[in-house]
Parts: structure tokens; C-alpha cells; sequence
């Protein structure tokens, strides 16, 4: 199987341009998976719809994802990473434009479909082409293509209340429009050229079948409290591990889990998956519904995370050079947990001065945590691999956030209403951090797998 490459080697300001057009595509992609939230409500009523048949709005961009994830690494060695991203980028902002002349509720989780078929390509398509253009630099500048997946997840609510509370739900899609429009213009002059494409597999037409479905119906069923869909999911993920065992050209190559560095990485951001945005769902829910404070203050609370994520994430590469990976890995960990304690005591009533504090060092750790496991998935394989690994480790991602927060959110139902409810499960989320030491004690001590 050849692996459309870059033509020619890629500066560091090259480099540095690429990372900065990436980074626009991952942030519009992840900004619109939550800024929705904040606005259902409201869509429910100017709509005339009922607020369940609204909710699917945010569940259709998220099942749609689900579809085009696993085919993103096949798309990326037929066509090429570059075409697959613009043409990502293109149907994303046009599912916008879409969403945001909906007339009715069918119409508008019919647009979210178109949305989520060209934002679930961005992320896995778009780490696999930097990953490609960096080569033996990625570890210094890993942070480039980790920063969205971290911040992105907390501005989404903040920027989601603004625009509701001043604009009207419309604009949570009209606000991107022009994000998305120059994100594909600089896509077409910064995205470096390929060779023409090279691989001759054929589609995994079965495993189409059985993988994307599977995910979405395993994510749907988690996240909405569905056994029957949860089942039906595993059933469709089992199914599809056999497949894959016996086809020489699967969707999702499992054969990568076989390298020692690509399983324990995975194994690291399985967990960090599961524990990151399982919280993501618990803070605003805390400032919500105990401290009965609006979506746009929720989402200010929740920015020193998100400070704490970028600041410690831009200096990945050098803190990976100084300390190894192993080593950033761990400390990461521990300030997460560190980070996690005062949230625990949710019922005794914190000071909001800790909790900020907190958070501040929550976000240092899921900072550090990202650049180590991320850098040596990546650097452990062929580059001809990358693409394939690029789709399989986002399905690893969403897969592990879908179990954490099934997990923590049947914790939740089962307290009794109230602070301390959030703080016992609070607990079981430090109780997930905790599991993640264990691939943690199997990285390198240096930068390299």
C-alpha cells in the first residue's frame, strides 16, 4: 500500500503555517460538536419542536462523525490527505451555512448530518498530514495538532452563550461561516502537494458495515442511556474485530496494535480519553445546575483549564526534549489527579478561589499528558502508516470518552440530587486518571518509541 507523501520536505515556518491552517480546522470542528448545547433550548421553541427531537441535533453531528472517522485513513492513501482536508473543510462549511437557514427541526439534524460527515474527517486527516510533514520534528511541535482537542471543548459553551444570549441561535453556525471560508482558502494555498495517489485497496464494503455504525450506535446508546443501542454497538464492534482479523485490506488496520508503542499509546489516550471529557461534561453541569450560573459564565469558569492545557501544550516539545516522555507523562498524570482532589469535596463547598486554582492545574496536567502519548503513536510507525493510525487512534479516543461519560453519568443519577453528588463522582473520575498510570509506566524515558 503506498501513502501519498509530501513532494518536498517542509520547512519549520512551513511547518508552522501548516500547523496554524490544521489548527482552524480542528477548533471548527470541535468548537461545533459543543457550542450547539447552549442553544437547544431555544431552537426547540423558535422551531416548534419538542426539546427530545431537538436534542439530535447535537446527536446526529456527533453519530455523522462517527461514520467518517474510520474511512478517514483509506480516503487519505486513495485520494490524498490534502484533497480528503479541502474537501472536508468545504462540505463542514457548507453543512453551516445549511444549519443556519434551517426552517424546521428535521431539516436542521438533516444539516447536521452534511456537518458531522465533513467535521468527523478534520481532526484524524489533519493530524495525519502534519504528522507526515514533520517527521523527526514532531515531538517539538506535536502541541500544534494536540492544542484544539484541549481548549476547543471548553471555548465551545463560552463562545456557544455569547452569541445565543446576544444573537440568537442561528449565529452558533453563521459565526463560523467566515472561519470556515478562510480556513479553506488557506488550505488550498498552505497545505503541501502530494504525488498522485497510490493505493490500490478496495474499500472494506463489510467493514463499512459493521465499524462506523457500531461506533455511532455505542456512542449513542452511552451517551442517551440506550442498552439496547449500547449492545447492538459491541455486537456491531465485535463483529467487526473479527472481520478485520480476516481481511488482508480492513477499514481499520488492527494489525497497528501489534507494535508494542502504538498499543501502550493508545491504551494512555484511551483512558485520557474516557477521563477528559467525562469531566468535560461534569464542570458545566456543576456551575449549571448547583451554582445555577448561566452557559456563558459556566464556560468562563472553565477557562483556566483551558489556559493551563495551551500553556503547558506550546511547551510540549522542549519539556519532552529536557525530561523524556515517560517522565511528562507521569507528572501530568499526577497534576491531574492533583487538580481533581478539591472537586471531590464538592460537597463541603470549596472556595471558588480553589476550585479556580484547581482547575488551572487540571489543565497543566491534560496538557502534558497529550504531547508524550501523542508524539510516540506517531513516531513508532512507518509513515506510510500514519494515516491509518491517525483514524484508528481517534476512534480509540472516541470510544474511551463515551464509556467514561456513560460511566460517570449513570454515577451521577444514582446520588441523591445535590453538591455532593458531583463530588462522589468526581471521585470515580479520579479514580479513571488513576488507571492511566499503568501505560504510563511503559513510555520511553526518552522522546522516541
Amino acid at each position: 500500500m503506498a501513502t501519498q507523501l509530501p513532494a518536498a520536505p517542509v520547512s519549520d515556518a512551513g511547518l508552522r503555517r501548516l500547523g496554524g491552517v490544521l489548527i482552524l480546522g480542528a477548533v471548527l470542528s470541535i468548537l461545533d460538536a459543543t457550542i450547539v448545547s447552549v442553544g437547544i433550548g431555544v431552537m426547540a421553541r423558535d422551531l416548534d419542536s419538542s426539546l427530545p427531537t431537538v436534542q439530535w441535533v447535537a446527536s446526529a453531528y456527533l453519530l455523522a462523525a462517527s461514520l467518517t472517522i474510520p474511512l478517514s485513513g483509506w480516503l487519505s492513501d486513495r485520494f490524498g490527505g490534502r484533497q480528503v482536508w479541502i474537501a472536508a473543510v468545504g462540505l463542514f462549511t457548507l453543512g453551516t451555512v445549511l444549519c443556519g437557514f434551517a426552517w424546521s427541526a428535521p431539516a436542521l439534524i438533516a444539516f447536521r448530518v452534511l456537518h458531522g460527515l465533513g467535521g468527523g474527517l478534520m481532526q484524524p486527516v489533519g493530524q495525519a498530514i502534519f504528522a507526515q510533514a514533520a517527521g523527526p520534528r514532531l515531538g517539538r511541535m506535536i502541541g500544534v495538532v494536540t492544542l484544539p482537542a484541549t481548549v476547543a471543548p471548553v471555548l465551545g459553551p463560552m463562545l456557544g452563550g455569547a452569541l445565543v444570549q446576544d444573537l440568537g441561535w442561528r449565529w452558533l453556525f453563521f459565526g463560523l461561516v467566515p472561519f470556515g471560508v478562510a480556513t479553506l482558502l488557506l488550505a488550498v494555498r498552505v497545505l503541501p502537494r502530494e504525488e498522485p495517489a497510490g493505493t490500490r485497496d478496495p474499500l472494506d464494503v463489510r467493514g463499512l458495515l459493521l465499524l462506523p455504525p457500531g461506533l455511532g450506535a455505542l456512542g449513542y446508546g452511552l451517551g442517551e442511556g440506550s442498552t439496547t443501542f449500547a449492545i447492538a454497538g459491541a455486537v456491531l464492534l465485535i463483529a467487526y474485530a473479527w472481520h478485520a482479523r480476516r481481511t488482508q485490506s480492513p477499514l481499520l488496520d488492527l494489525k497497528l496494535f501489534a507494535h508494542k508503542a502504538f498499543t501502550v499509546a493508545s491504551a494512555s489516550t484511551f483512558l485520557l480519553g474516557a477521563s477528559l471529557y467525562s469531566s468535560m461534561l461534569l464542570l458545566p453541569l456543576y456551575y449549571q445546575q448547583i451554582q445555577h450560573t448561566s452557559a456563558l459564565a459556566a464556560g468562563l469558569l472553565l477557562a483556566p483549564q483551558a489556559l493551563g492545557s495551551a500553556v503547558v501544550l506550546i511547551a510540549g516539545g522542549k519539556l519532552l526534549d529536557r525530561f523524556g516522555s515517560r517522565t511528562v507523562m507521569l507528572t501530568g498524570i499526577a497534576l491531574s489527579l492533583v487538580g481533581t482532589i478539591a472537586f471531590t469535596q464538592l460537597g463541603d463547598s470549596p472556595s471558588p478561589t480553589l476550585l479556580t486554582i484547581s482547575l488551572l492545574i487540571r489543565g497543566f496536567g491534560l496538557g502534558a499528558t497529550t504531547t508524550p502519548g501523542m508524539t510516540m503513536l506517531y513516531t513508532s510507525l512507518e509513515r506510510s502508516q500514519i494515516p491509518r493510525a491517525a483514524s484508528a487512534i481517534n476512534v480509540v479516543n472516541r470510544i474511551g470518552g463515551s464509556l467514561g461519560t456513560a460511566l460517570l453519568v449513570a454515577v451521577l443519577h444514582a446520588q441523591p440530587p445535590g453538591a455532593a453528588a458531583f463530588g462522589t463522582t468526581f471521585t470515580w473520575a479520579l479514580g479513571l486518571s488513576l488507571l492511566s498510570f499503568v501505560p504510563a509506566l511503559f513510555f520511553p524515558k526518552g522522546t522516541r518509541a
